[in-house]
């Protein structure tokens, strides 16, 4: 597992990488990166099946925190996966694309 900064994962979009937004229902409806696949982090480890083991995976939260244990959970269970640094706080203060 990485640490990937916002702008890294705005490149890979569109790409093969997986984005799992693990925040909250309330959180996702303020807006997330478009392309991502909304798993809440407690529902993570049952969903596990909804996501391509063969194509990298990039956690993303709010903040980076929680993304980095989903990150950890994921890379336990065998995906190659990323941590997005700084969450949506650094994506929305970057000025990157929402979708709602």
């Amino acid at each position: 597992m990485a640490d990937i900064a916002v702008h890294d994962v705005q490149r890979r979009l569109g790409g093969d990488a997986q984005l799992v937004d693990v925040r909250e229902d309330a959180e996702v409806a303020a807006g997330m990166i478009p392309g991502a696949r909304h798993i809440p982090l407690g529902d993570l480890p049952y969903r596990f099946d909804e996501l391509d083991k063969a194509r990298p995976v990039i956690a993303i939260c709010r903040s980076g925190n929680r993304s980095g244990r989903a990150a950890m959970f994921l890379g336990d269970a065998g995906f190659a996966v990323d941590n997005m640094q700084g969450g949506m706080l650094a994506w929305v203060e970057a000025d990157l694309p929402m979708a709602r």
